[in-house]
């Protein structure tokens, strides 16, 4: 197990560079700090688990060498970021459905967690820039003593493990000001303001080519 990871320099350079990425905001900290405002900390922490769920499963596709196929394939690329683009337009709508429903029951839907859990995943797995990122950062801390594959999951995953930590602390601080928000009018705001951040994730994520570790 030793061998999966770099001589202490650099495995502890990694843990720093690991640290700095996971703690800047990008759309998954975005999209988790807006579930938790809206739907409570218990959501917003539940699609920390969908996101690192995700984010996992392109560390893995990273290390079987799908990055590989996005790299020379322009359309391959496109459809997986395109397809992860429309599910946050979707979800963006459906939020801005429910707020503007004169029903309350309507505009206050029940969501679970297997829900949340869901869409989490699904937004991370379908954005293949992460995949594409861990075959660019993860080789700059692999060492020749072991095998590059069983290398590169092991630093992904740890990479994923830290992120998890970060971005439940961002939903764990967004949970602490989330019951300032409370009020029909006030939340129906709220979803108003979310459906727009997703809109807007799922146009951003349409319109951009480069590669980013959220």
């Amino acid at each position: 197990m030793i061998d999966l990871f770099p001589p202490w320099p650099l495995f502890s350079a990694f843990l720093l560079a690991s640290l700095v990425l996971a703690v800047t905001p990008g759309p998954g900290v975005l999209y988790i700090v807006t579930r938790t405002l809206v739907q409570g900390c218990r959501f917003g922490l539940a699609s920390v688990a969908g996101i690192a769920l995700g984010n996992l499963g392109n560390a893995l596709a990273a290390s079987v060498g799908l990055a590989a196929l996005f790299a020379i394939s322009i359309l391959a690329f496109s459809v997986v970021k395109y397809a992860g683009a429309l599910y946050l337009i979707y979800l963006g709508v459906q939020m801005l459905r429910s707020a503007l429903a004169a029903d309350p029951d309507i505009a206050n839907p029940v969501v679970s967690f297997g829900g949340v859990f869901r869409d989490g995943f699904v937004v991370a797995l379908l954005n293949p820039k992460t995949t594409v990122f861990f075959a660019a950062f993860l080789p700059q801390f692999m060492s020749s003593n072991a095998s590059p594959m069983f290398q590169s999951m092991a630093l992904g995953s740890l990479f994923v493990a830290v992120a998890a930590v970060t971005d439940s602390a961002y939903a764990l601080g967004a949970g602490a000001v989330a019951p300032a928000l409370r009020g029909d009018t006030v939340r129906r705001i709220g979803r108003r303001l979310s459906g727009g951040v997703f809109v807007g994730l799922g146009v951003f994520t349409a319109l951009s080519g480069s590669c980013g570790p959220k």
